[in-house]
């Protein structure tokens, strides 16, 4: 009886525990809950996913939150690619019992934490693809980390050197952020359980830290888009379970070690972009799983090891722009389904490979600029997943097998600078993919089928230079998507089809150098787009259509043919004396040639009662006045010696003057000045300044209208005139600024452009009509954007190759007096490697702080999407009417991120908008373009539109139009937009 009060002591003492135990879980529990709504109330959920985070469930019931079964303690959470904004709170710190948190792919801004070094037990921490900033607070007390993912984010400061002590680590990515400059730690080499490293684009320098050679578990090497120099590591042997090699885009040299051929299990491997030599090791070829191999833009020179046509998993080889020599591995692609190759730009002979696409995998052919000879192999010609087949630049020759002009899903032909001969095949009609056809400079000959009009998404047609002959096919008036046809230097007779006037996006047409008949059809006159025609050295009669002088050409040839009746005056000031001479019956019209300028240009003055006046009266009157303005020079000579007598040895910008060298002057469009006009501008008319020169406004004498003259600043002043002169003397699109001329003489350099009334774009964005009322509403900046974009689309898909603009701002958009908007400053402009599907190698920094992309960070590798953002942001300027730099947006930051910030409620966003100018009715209109911006300025290059879907997205924006979305469009939304 003794014991009996003990056991009933220990019985209330166990339920007493128990309760406590109940009561510690239960307040457990609560602050869990708690620190979770906390975490919430800083997220923006635009679809509510979050949606079942509420006070009166259990933490365990929540979306994307796992806990442990036996306790309900919340040890995961896990919320991926849903489209979240906001910021990261520090209530998280109170889940002690925290293993895995995984928040990746959002919109998340603002910092990381410092207070997530207190959940001891993360095993897991991936926050990767968001627009977190600020320094990377120190995690080292996490050591029980397994995974840390921090990459493709914003964040700054130096790169977190603590990552030595995360002993445990398996997987480490820290890459994609904009740390300061530095070097890799030594102490990465303390994981020795990694396998996976990822410092992509973190601004790092120096050489490779031999300690990571010591990591014998590594998988995943992965260093690319950095500075890092020395000679590739030949210790990197040592690393026998690698699999994956990225160390493109660096400054490394030396050759390939024998060593790699150790690295058995290694299946990708990409060393593009650097400075590296020497031959590619035969060992090499005995690495049997490879899947990738590129060695682009390097100084690679010998041949192929044999061993890759032996490969059974090879399905990327890229090795372009090297010095690549001897006969290509023919067996290469025999065995592997290999989807895409580009050995362009070598110097490879002997015949075509045969079997690239022997596994029917193959999209990407591109072996342009090298020296294969032979015939084209029939081993293509059912290759139907083919998409870009790229041949040009070689010495091949001998038909073109039929089943490769019907290829079902090729885009892109390019047979052109070969010496290829026979026919198109009437085949070609299956070819419904089919967007650009070049085959200029080579033997073909034949009819051209017929059956080209069914391919209707082709935008280029170049068969220039060939032996076609009979008719043009009418029905490529068909072609709605056409912007370029070139059919010069051919023997192509009949007459021009009318139907080519159906063709409603034709910029430029030539049919030059053929034997064309009949009259020039006036339904040209109706092609709104049209911008150059070259109609020359053919058989043309008639005369020229009256509609002509509606027309916007930039450039126009009519020379060479049997044209007559007059010619419009207007249509001489286009075209210019040269483009009508050799048709012998054209006059002016005596009642509208007034002007000198028409006197000047030779052709005789029409007789309207009896055709002609007499061709000696004509010449009479051609003599008389070319006598009178060689006494009108020869007066002006003797004048400029007496002033500058006068005026002795001339100083500034303009030179020395004192020895008389005569101006040296090139012409791109007809304009009619004087010399000494444009390089006497008053300073009184000038009317802008930068880094390039100064630009004056010069009304031209004679009532010959107005033009913008640019006086270079000396120095860079040659190099930057001719590049301007490369691109704009041969570009013409009516949202380009025009050049005329430039003028050169021991120094001083003058660019005469096209007037533009109404300045550039960012003066019009913050000049007012009155208090408080802009010069630009909305519906003014939308068809600016709209102009602007259709500009830069066509130097991206117009021009061949394409032009890279890399300074698109407002300051460049330049506005007519109807406001239309025209693209200036080609000063630093480059023509795209289109063979590179990683871009152009710039040989100098371009663009301007707020506009710059951000792969300009690190890079001077650019494409076209380059443009695409700087264009974006000044859809921002438009939509906003801010500027894309201002205090207010804090240090270091620009509108991108300032918008970016209120994206997450149609309240905060309507407050982006320029109250100014889009008033309530427009609020919808406007976000629509907010949000072709917005991907316009994606992080990533390969989420950002081209231009041509930039144009369909506006042309869908219309101020009061439907706004139909594309698929790309949707899938890149932010937030609340």
């Amino acid at each position: 009886m003794a014991k009996q009060p003990t056991s009933i002591s220990l019985q209330i003492l166990t339920v007493f525990l128990i309760y406590l135990c109940s009561f510690q879980l239960s307040s457990c529990l609560k602050v869990e809950t708690e620190a979770l709504l906390e975490f919430k109330k800083l997220i923006i959920d635009p679809l509510n996913h979050l949606e079942s985070w509420k006070d009166s469930d259990s933490p365990c019931k929540f979306y994307g939150v796992h806990c442990d079964n036996a306790t309900g303690l919340v040890t995961e959470i896990s919320l991926d690619n849903l489209n979240l904004s906001g910021q990261i709170s520090p209530s998280l710190s109170a889940l002690q019992n925290l293993t895995s948190l995984v928040l990746t792919s959002h919109s998340l801004t603002g910092p990381l934490p410092n207070e997530l070094s207190k959940c001891i037990n993360l095993k897991v921490l991936n926050v990767s693809g968001n627009y977190l900033s600020g320094g990377i607070p120190d995690l080292s007390m996490l050591t029980n980390l397994v995974a840390l993912d921090l990459s493709i984010n914003s964040f700054t400061g130096a790169f977190p050197s603590w990552v030595g002590n995360l002993t445990g680590l398996v997987s480490l990515g820290l890459g994609l952020n904009d740390y300061d400059e530095g070097e890799i730690p030594e102490s990465i080499g303390n994981l020795k359980k990694l396998y996976w490293l990822y410092l992509a684009d973190s601004k790092l320098r120096g050489g490779i830290p031999e300690s990571i050679f010591e990591l014998e578990a590594l998988g995943t090497l992965d260093i690319c888009v950095n500075k890092i120099t020395g000679n590739f590591p030949v210790s990197i042997g040592k690393l026998k379970n690698l699999f994956k090699i990225e160390l493109y885009a660096n400054n490394l040299t030396g050759e390939l070690p024998t060593g790699l051929a150790n690295l058995t299990l290694l299946e990708e491997f990409d060393v593009s972009n650097n400075q590296m030599y020497g031959t590619i090791p035969e060992e090499i070829g005995n690495l049997k799983k490879l899947t990738v191999f590129q060695l682009s833009k390097n100084n690679f020179s010998g041949k192929i090891p044999a061993g890759f046509g032996e490969m059974q998993h090879l399905d990327g080889f890229s090795i372009y722009k090297n010095s690549f020599t001897g006969e290509f591995p023919q067996d290469l692609g025999r065995y592997s389904p290999l989807n895409s190759i580009d050995i362009s730009e070598n110097k490879f002979s002997g015949p075509f490979p045969k079997y690239l696409c022997q596994n029917k995998n193959l999209q990407n052919l591109l072996a342009l600029e090298n020296n294969f000879s032979g015939v084209f192999p029939d081993t293509y010609a059912d290759c139907s997943p083919l998409q870009r087949l790229r041949i040009n630049q070689n010495r091949l020759e001998g038909p073109i097998p039929d089943g490769v002009w019907a290829l079902p899903k090729v885009q892109v032909v390019d047979f052109s600078d070969n010496g290829f001969t026979g026919g198109i095949s009437p085949g070609i009609g299956e070819a419904l993919q089919l967007n650009e056809i070049m085959l200029s400079n080579n033997r073909f000959s034949g009819e051209l089928p017929r059956e080209i009009g069914k391919l209707t998404l082709l935008e280029r047609i170049y068969l220039d230079n060939n032996g076609f002959s009979g008719l043009i096919p009418s029905e490529l008036g068909a072609l709605k998507q056409i912007t370029s046809l070139h059919l010069e230097a051919n023997g192509l007779s009949g007459s021009i089809p009318s139907e080519l006037a159906n063709c409603p996006r034709l910029v430029n047409l030539d049919l030059a150098s053929n034997m064309l008949s009949g009259s020039i059809p006036s339904s040209l006159s109706k092609m709104a787009s049209l911008n150059s025609l070259n109609l020359s050295r053919n058989e043309l009669t008639g005369s020229i259509p009256r509609g002509f002088e509606k027309l916007r050409l930039s450039s126009v040839d009519l020379s060479n043919n049997h044209l007559s009746g007059s010619v419009p005056p207007y249509f001489l000031t286009v075209a210019g004396d040269k483009a009508l001479l050799g048709n012998n019956g054209l006059c002016l019209d005596e009642s509208k040639s007034s002007n000198r300028k028409f006197i000047d240009s030779g052709l005789p003055i029409c007789d309207h009662k009896n055709g002609h006046k007499s061709f000696i009266k004509s010449k009479l009157a051609v003599f008389c006045v070319i006598l009178l303005a060689l006494v009108v020079f020869l007066c002006g000579l003797l004048f400029m010696s007496y002033r500058n007598f006068k005026k002795g040895e001339a100083d500034g910008q303009l030179g020395d003057e004192k020895g008389m060298t005569p101006w040296k002057l090139e012409s791109f469009q007809q304009v009619d000045f004087d010399v000494e006009d444009i390089c006497e501008v008053d300073e009184d008319n000038l009317i802008g300044s930068g880094g390039t020169g100064k630009v004056y406004r010069l009304d031209l004498k004679k009532g010959c209208g107005t033009v913008a003259v640019k006086q270079l600043w000396k120095g860079n002043g040659v190099k930057l005139m001719a590049a301007e002169m490369d691109i704009l003397g041969k570009i013409r699109h009516r949202n380009i600024l025009k050049l005329y001329a430039c003028l050169m003489k021991e120094g001083s350099n003058f660019l005469v452009f096209e007037y533009m009334p109404n300045g550039n774009l960012f003066q019009a964005l913050h000049r007012e009509i009155k208090a408080g009322k802009p010069e630009l509403d909305w519906c003014q900046r939308y068809r600016i954007a709209l102009g602007a974009a259709k500009g830069i689309a066509y130097l991206h898909h117009d021009c061949s190759p394409p032009i890279v603009h890399r300074d698109i701002k407002s300051t460049n958009i330049l506005l007519d007096e109807d406001y239309e908007a025209k693209i200036a400053d080609f000063g630093v402009a480059r023509v795209a490697d289109q063979t590179s599907p990683k871009g152009s190698e710039m040989s100098c920094f371009a663009g301007t702080h707020g506009y710059i992309a951000p792969e300009m960070a690190y890079s001077l590798k650019i494409t076209e999407k380059s443009d695409v953002y700087s264009f974006g942001v000044v859809l921002l300027e438009l939509v906003t009417g801010k500027r894309p730099i201002e205090e207010d947006y804090g240090d270091g930051k620009d509108l991108v991120y300032w918008v970016s910030t209120h994206l997450n409620s149609r309240e905060n966003v309507i407050r982006v908008l320029d109250e100014k100018a889009v008033t309530e009715v427009l609020q919808d209109d406007a976000i629509k373009v907010l949000k072709i911006a917005t991907l316009c300025t994606s992080k990533l290059p390969n989420l950002r539109p081209s231009m041509k879907e930039v144009i369909k997205m506006l042309v869908d924006a219309e101020p009061g139009g439907a706004f139909r979305s594309s698929d790309n469009f949707e899938k890149n939304d932010k937030a609340y937009l």
